[in-house]
C-alpha cells in the first residue's frame, strides 16, 4: 500500500478490497455471521411474542394495565416508526462514525429496551420501551448490513446476506414456541410468563453483545477515512489466522484501488448519487421494498383471524400454524441462497418475486373457490413464503450492494425505512380492515393486491436488478472517494481458493 500527501485530500493505493474478496470460507467468516448475523433472531422473536402473547397481557392478573388492542394496534406501530426513524438516525452515524461503533450502540439499546420492558408496571412504560426496542432494531439493519457485506467475500456474499436476513424467521418459529409456554399459566403465572420472554430477548442480546467484540471493524470503511495502517492490520491478521487454519498461503489478489481520503459526505451528496446518478438503482430498491412489504401484510395480518373466523381455529392454536409457515420463510433463503451468487442476481430476483406472486394470486382462486382448509391454506401460504422470503431477502441485499460505499448504510436505512413504513402503517390500514370482515372476497382481495405488487417488482428486477453476483463492491458501484480513472475491479470474476468445495464456502447442505 502506498500513500500520498496527508490528512484530507490524501491518496491511497490499496488492494485491501480485493484481498477481502479472495479469501476462502473459514472459521472467522463463521464468526462474523454468528456475532452480526444473529440479531435478525431477535427481531423475529419479539415480533411474534408480542402479537401472541397481546391477549395475555391484556387479561386481569397480568400485571400491566393494557388492553389488546394498545398491543396490536399503539405498541406495534410504535414498533415500526421506532424501527424507522431508528434505520435514518443510526444509518446516518454509521456512515460516519464506522460500522462496529454502532452496531454495538444498536445492539446496547435493544438490550437495555428490552429489559426495561420486562419489568413494565404502566402501559405508557410498555409502550414508550417498544419504540426505544424498534428504535434499536432499525439501527441493527443499517450497521449489520454494511459490515457484513463489506467484510463477506464477493463468491458467498449473496448467500450469506439471504440466509442472516432470513434467519428473521428462526426466531419468529421460536417466538410462536415460546409464546406457548409463556402462556401456560400451569408452568408461569399471568404475571411472570410475559416478563421471562422479553428477559430472554436481554439475555440472548447480551451474549451475542460478547461475540461481537471479536468482529473488527470494516477495512473498506477505515480505508475511505483515511485509517490505511488499521485496515492493513485487520486485513493482515484476518489472512494471517486463514492461512494457518489451511496450511498453505492464500492466492495472491487482483485488481487495485485508488482512493482520496475526505472528511465527510454530505446529505446532498448522498441524496444526488442515489436518486440522481442510480435514479434506476433507487426505482429497483423502491419497488423490491414496496412489494415483499406489501406480500407479508396481505398474508400476515389476519393471519389468526383468517383461520379463526373461516376454519373454526382457536385462537390459542395458531401459534402452530404461524411456525409453521414461518419456517417455510426460512427455508427459502436457506436452499435458493446459492443461486444468487452462480445463476444470478437478475434471475433469482426476479423469479422469486415473480413466484411468490403468481402462487399467492393461485391461493386467492383456491381460497375464493372454498377449496382449501387451514391446513392446506397454510401449505399454500408455505409455498408463497418459500420463495417470498427469498425475494425479500435480497431486497436487503440489493441496496446494500448497488450504491457506493459512503452511502451504504444510509441507503440501507432509507429502503428499509421506506419499506417497513409501507408495510407497518400503509399495510394495517389496508389490510386489517379487509382481513377482519370475515367476508371471502375482501379476503381474496387483500391477497391480490399483495400478489399484484410482488409480481410488479418483479418486473421491475427483471429489467433493472443489477449483476452483482461475484463482484467487488467496488465494481458494482464505484466508490465517491475513488480517484477517477484508477479504480480496477477487484477480483470481478476471481473464485477464492477451494472453489467447489463446501465451507470453506457455506454449500447447500452447510450453509450459514
Amino acid at each position: 500500500m502506498s500513500t500520498a500527501q496527508a490528512e484530507t485530500g490524501r491518496t491511497i493505493t490499496t488492494t485491501i478490497p480485493a484481498r477481502l474478496d479472495r479469501l476462502p470460507w473459514s472459521r472467522w467468516h463463521w464468526t462474523i455471521v454468528i456475532g452480526l448475523g444473529t440479531v435478525w433472531i431477535l427481531d423475529g422473536l419479539e415480533v411474534t411474542v408480542v402479537g401472541n402473547i397481546a391477549g395475555r397481557l391484556a387479561e386481569p392478573g397480568s400485571g400491566l394495565s393494557i388492553t389488546s388492542g394498545q398491543i396490536t394496534g399503539i405498541a406495534a406501530a410504535l414498533y415500526v416508526a421506532g424501527a424507522c426513524l431508528g434505520a435514518l438516525f443510526w444509518g446516518r452515524l454509521t456512515d460516519r462514525f464506522g460500522r462496529k461503533n454502532l452496531f454495538m450502540i444498536t445492539l446496547a439499546v435493544y438490550l437495555a429496551a428490552t429489559a426495561l420492558t420486562a419489568v413494565s408496571w404502566e402501559a405508557w412504560w410498555f409502550l414508550l420501551f417498544r419504540f426505544l426496542t424498534g428504535f434499536g432494531i432499525g439501527g441493527e439493519y443499517a450497521a449489520i448490513n454494511s459490515a457484513i457485506d463489506e467484510l463477506i467475500p464477493a463468491d458467498y456474499r449473496g448467500r450469506v446476506d439471504l440466509i442472516i436476513n432470513g434467519s428473521f424467521w428462526l426466531g419468529a418459529v421460536g417466538g410462536s414456541l415460546l409464546s406457548i409456554v409463556a402462556l401456560d399459566t400451569d408452568l408461569l403465572a399471568r404475571n411472570v410468563g410475559w416478563r421471562l420472554t422479553f428477559a430472554l430477548g436481554a439475555v440472548l442480546a447480551l451474549v451475542i453483545l460478547l461475540v461481537r467484540r471479536h468482529v473488527p471493524e470494516s477495512p473498506r470503511w477505515l480505508l475511505i477515512h483515511g485509517r490505511d495502517r488499521e485496515a492493513e492490520e485487520i486485513v493482515s491478521d484476518i489472512e494471517r489466522t486463514i492461512e494457518a487454519e489451511r496450511g498453505e498461503p492464500l492466492p495472491d489478489p487482483e485488481g487495485e484501488l485508488e482512493i482520496r481520503r475526505r472528511e465527510n459526505v454530505t446529505f446532498l451528496e448522498i441524496a444526488r448519487t442515489v436518486f440522481g446518478r442510480y435514479r434506476k438503482r433507487a426505482v429497483l430498491g423502491f419497488s423490491l421494498f414496496i412489494g415483499q412489504a406489501f406480500l407479508y401484510n396481505a398474508i400476515t395480518f389476519g393471519f389468526g383471524a383468517i383461520l379463526t373466523k373461516f376454519f373454526d381455529v382457536p385462537s390459542d392454536r395458531t401459534g402452530y400454524y404461524f411456525a409453521v409457515i414461518a419456517v417455510g420463510n426460512f427455508f427459502g433463503p436457506l436452499v435458493l441462497g446459492k443461486l444468487f451468487d452462480t445463476v444470478g442476481r437478475r434471475i433469482m430476483i426476479s423469479s422469486t418475486y415473480l413466484l411468490s406472486g403468481l402462487l399467492l394470486f393461485g391461493t386467492a382462486w383456491l381460497f375464493d373457490r372454498g377449496s382449501l382448509g387451514a391446513g392446506t391454506l397454510t401449505a399454500c401460504w408455505c409455498a408463497v413464503l418459500f420463495f417470498a422470503s427469498a425475494g425479500a431477502s435480497s431486497a436487503y441485499l440489493t441496496v446494500s450492494e448497488i450504491f457506493p460505499m459512503e452511502t451504504r448504510a444510509m441507503s440501507i436505512a432509507f429502503f428499509y425505512a421506506l419499506g417497513t413504513a409501507a408495510g407497518g402503517i400503509s399495510g394495517p390500514l389496508l389490510f386489517a380492515d379487509l382481513t377482519g370482515t370475515g367476508r371471502v372476497g375482501d379476503t381474496v382481495l387483500a391477497f391480490s393486491i399483495g400478489a399484484a405488487l410482488m409480481c410488479a417488482a418483479g418486473l421491475v428486477a427483471a429489467a433493472l436488478a443489477v449483476s452483482a453476483e461475484r463482484r467487488s463492491l467496488e465494481d458494482v458501484a464505484r466508490p465517491l472517494t475513488a480517484v477517477a480513472g484508477r479504480a480496477k475491479a477487484a477480483a470481478k470474476n476471481a473464485r477464492p481458493s477451494g472453489t467447489g468445495r463446501g465451507p470453506s464456502a457455506p454449500p447447500a447442505a452447510s450453509r450459514p
